[in-house]
């Protein structure tokens, strides 16, 4: 049975899936956490995360993109320069990452 909070039925469907549906895997998260920081190029991006693939990451930041979280930006140069920030709704994400950051700082002391 589905538990209610504030009138919501938390069962398929609900507000917490679609934003574990735009935020969740393994992936989108780092990325946003990184993007907090600024701007980034695709390269920095995968440098900071270390084992992530270039394909993993292209997919993880075009569904950000289309999730209207992340901006990509293409300069006209050669070669090609792309940059990735968040936009003002991936902004309205900082209290969460940060708030997961601490949670897992602590968990992390304790295992």
């Amino acid at each position: 049975m589905a538990r209610i909070y504030n009138d919501l039925e938390c069962a398929y469907g609900c507000p917490v899936e679609a934003a574990l549906d735009m935020i969740g895997g393994k992936w989108k998260g780092v990325i946003l956490f990184h993007l907090l920081h600024g701007t980034k190029r695709f390269s920095e991006l995968q440098r900071e995360m270390g084992t992530v693939t270039q394909r993993i990451l292209t997919k993880q930041l075009r569904e950000l993109e289309e999730s209207g979280l992340v901006s990509r930006k293409v300069y006209p140069v050669v070669p090609p320069k792309v940059e990735y920030s968040l936009t003002s709704k991936g902004l309205t994400l900082e209290p969460i990452l940060e708030a997961l950051r601490r949670w897992g700082l602590e968990h992390i002391r304790t295992n």
